[in-house]
């Protein structure tokens, strides 16, 4: 005869004695963040294409004037002028809770209030993601294509004209970093940094959304140090407060000649390169925002007899007003 064992409680034995331990903790097995979205300004939209105007200053002139001379030609100050938009996109989650499960006891609890509260968290996940894609707009076409947005990585990019940025307002080649450039270094960034200071002529604080490649990259800029005969990636130089038992090694502020840099971690399943982890953008917080046409609701559908259900959903745009005052790293190579 088989012994009794604490496992098997489906089985005649001790097992099916056996009390669960079943604690009321819930963890979420996902990162949640959503920084280009928390941080982006809200503005309302009126209409399924969202569009702005930009406008450049001609190179400056330090030609003089002949004493007396008449003005015989005349400039269109308005020549230059182009305007952008961006398709609204609609985001959907939706949600349902059986009848019976509603009615029992469970653990976090699972009922109708939880199941939404879930669907609002992933559909802003959604969201995150979208701004953050590489993906370019599209309009509705009454079939198979939905409206979509342009993410940042459409925007920021310095390719041949397009439908998206005309010529002169495509961000500068010298403001994005590719692996096939070299190595992403303090350098690097630096550049970076000062190619959109040059278009922006301004020292405005910027917001790097980095994903976990490049921010461990950049947590050791300034403290790597060669020595003879020593391999230079095994020398780490820090700052270290007497008082204090603490060793800090995360950078979280990165001061330029050309402006601050707050560090912030993107969230790795929304960033671009989900494999590599190693794309990070360069945002000037100023410059760009989401419209929203439809605000994030939830909408309650009628129980038809299998439980309660409905859904979540919102529909908004990304605008990115001065494409040329951001950057982004594609690959740290």
């Amino acid at each position: 005869m088989a012994f009794s064992n604490t496992y098997d409680t489906t089985n005649p034995g001790s097992g099916v004695s056996n009390r669960e331990d079943l604690t009321d903790v819930l963890t979420i097995l996902a990162p949640e963040e959503t920084p280009v979205l928390s941080s982006a300004s809200k503005q309302k939209a009126s209409a399924t294409f969202v569009e702005w105007t930009v406008d450049a200053l001609s190179a400056p002139s330090t030609t003089g004037i002949r004493e007396g001379a008449d003005v015989s030609t005349f400039t269109d100050q308005f020549s230059g002028r182009a305007r952008l938009g961006n398709y609204v996109q609609k985001f959907r989650r939706d949600y349902q809770v059986s009848d019976f499960q509603e009615a029992v006891d469970s653990v976090g609890p699972a009922k109708i209030a939880q199941a939404e509260a879930k669907s609002i968290r992933e559909l802003k996940r959604d969201i995150e993601a979208t701004l953050c894609g590489t993906q370019t707009r599209a309009a509705e076409n009454g079939s198979d294509t939905a409206y979509a947005l342009a993410g940042l990585g459409a925007w920021i990019d310095s390719g041949a004209a397009d439908a998206l940025v005309p010529a002169g307002f495509k961000t500068p080649a010298d403001s994005i970093h590719a692996a096939a450039e070299g190595a992403f270094t303090e350098t690097v960034l630096n550049n970076l940094i000062t190619s959109i200071f040059r278009e922006t002529g301004t020292s405005n604080n910027l917001t790097m959304i980095a994903d976990t490649a490049v921010r461990r990259i950049i947590s050791d800029f300034a403290r790597t140090a060669g020595v003879s005969g020593t391999d230079a990636d095994s020398v780490r130089t820090v700052n270290y407060n007497g008082d204090s038992a603490q060793i800090k090694l995360s950078v979280e502020f990165y001061q330029s000649d050309h402006g601050m840099i707050s560090i912030v971690n993107g969230n790795p399943d929304c960033m671009p390169d989900t494999t590599n982890k190693d794309t990070a953008y360069l945002i000037n917080p100023e410059y760009y925002g989401v419209h929203e046409l439809i605000p994030m609701g939830s909408t309650r559908l009628p129980n038809q007899g299998g439980g309660e259900r409905g859904y979540v959903d919102c529909a908004l745009t990304l605008g990115v007003y001065h494409p040329q005052a951001h950057g982004k790293i594609e690959e740290v190579a």
